[in-house]
């Protein structure tokens, strides 16, 4: 499964990328997750099976799920608190539930994450 995660700059997704894909290899998934931007997405997509959008990019969410829909694929909006996951392990179960995977109820969210950098 190759799973895109989008914010504004790159600077977010890029954490939340390298977490997601630890957690899904300390579970023996064939995951890979690689980040991107808002202006990189028309050609990222072409690339990936899941998307994860950042929550600060929801403004964009109809024109991404549009051009997600065309490729097949399924695209995910990120809750605001999803920084504070540490160890990928909520995000990965984001996927699994958005594609069916087992493993897909989430864990609770975190007290007061901090915020997104981006």
């Amino acid at each position: 499964m190759r799973i895109l995660v989008v914010c504004g700059a790159g600077a977010s997704s890029t954490f939340v990328a390298q977490r997601v894909r630890h957690a899904a290899h300390a579970e023996g998934l064939d995951y890979s997750a690689f980040a991107g931007t808002e202006q990189s997405l028309p050609i990222d997509l072409d690339a990936a099976d899941v998307v994860l959008v950042g929550p600060h990019l929801a403004h964009a969410l109809e024109r991404i799920d549009r051009d997600a829909a065309a490729r097949g694929t399924i695209v995910v909006l990120l809750p605001s608190d999803i920084f504070g996951d540490r160890d990928g392990t909520r995000t990965l179960a984001l996927v699994r539930a958005a594609t069916g995977g087992p493993g897909g109820s989430l864990p609770a969210a975190a007290a007061d994450p901090p915020d997104s950098p981006d």
